[in-house]
């Protein structure tokens, strides 16, 4: 029993903190993302440039984002996001908070990501919990390896090796 979680990286990639609070009658899904504590520091200096980008899958329509902030692995957001969702769809709809490292030179890195399927929670009720960030599966680096091995095997068979 003491060892079935062996073999599972336990990363620590911080915690999120938000509200969420459902107004039936408005058909309005207001969002806030409060804080963040204990973030991986990504930069040079140790620190990261957090900000948040919040959405609803499936449809991703509307993507709203925090502001930066500079050089900390706490930050205080406090930034509230509204979404008309009918309360028919509501339960379909699942929550993604997305936390990102801002580089101004380059592709900003996911820190990390919560998912709140809204089925699962009471929206008669508002919510406010933190949450542990989560990894994201890299489909793209998974595409780019699968790419890579097809390449190799197809040389394998004409008995040559290229670069």
């Amino acid at each position: 029993e003491a060892g079935k979680d062996e073999g599972k990286e336990d990363v620590k990639l911080g915690r999120l903190q938000f509200k969420i609070d459902y107004d039936f009658n408005q058909s309005n899904l207001a969002v806030t993302v409060l804080q963040a504590e204990e973030l991986p520091g990504l930069d040079m200096s140790g620190t990261s440039d957090p900000y948040v980008k919040v959405y609803l899958l499936p449809d991703k329509k509307k993507k709203f984002e925090t502001k930066v902030h500079r050089k900390t692995l706490n930050p205080v957001f406090n930034e509230t996001f509204n979404f008309k969702v009918p309360y028919a769809e509501i339960t379909t709809k699942t929550l993604v908070f997305a936390v990102y490292d801002f580089d101004r030179f380059s592709k900003h890195d996911q820190i990390g990501e919560v998912k709140i399927p809204l089925n699962q929670i009471d929206l008669a009720q508002t919510i406010e919990e933190w949450r542990d960030l989560t990894s994201v599966e890299d489909a793209q680096g998974q595409v780019c390896l699968l790419l890579i091995m097809m390449r190799f095997i197809y040389i394998q068979n004409q008995s040559k090796l290229m670069f």
